[in-house]
């Protein structure tokens, strides 16, 4: 188990949302159900790049809705609010991606560094749903 402070990673499944107003939502998460941002990175303006916030044992990543390549994969033919993406902490993006490609998944982004660690690619399942795997470890 890695530890964190106080805290045991628990999951290496980890929810990410996407919101209009992220700060408002972040107050609300702190505010109505009591969940403790752990990290805030803010960008230009009112934009949240990232933010981690931790209830119990449990986490999500929180970030506002950004105008980029991730963003607009991700939200083709949906709203981008109200649909979470799920995002899986694992050893190697590079290897996983091309074992999900030697599928046939469908990789919207590939894998590449992340500016807030490790690395990460993205898919959509046969379904649309989105899903990323990281080695970025918010836990650690």
């Amino acid at each position: 188990m890695t530890k964190r402070g106080e805290f045991l990673l628990t999951s290496t499944i980890i929810p990410t949302l996407r919101y209009r107003d992220a700060s408002a939502a972040i107050e609300y998460l702190q505010n109505v159900l009591g969940f403790e941002a752990t990290l805030v990175v803010d960008g230009d303006g009112d934009v949240i790049e990232h933010a981690q916030l931790r209830h119990g044992t449990g986490m999500v990543m929180v970030s506002s809705i950004l105008d980029n390549e991730y963003q607009k994969a991700a939200d083709e033919g949906r709203d981008p609010t109200g649909a979470g993406n799920v995002y899986i902490v694992i050893d190697d993006p590079y290897a996983h991606a091309e074992k999900a490609r030697s599928f046939g998944a469908n990789i919207i982004m590939e894998p590449e560094e992340q500016d807030y660690g490790g690395a990460a690619y993205t898919l959509k399942d046969h379904e649309g749903n989105v899903w990323s795997f990281g080695s970025y470890n918010p836990w650690e």
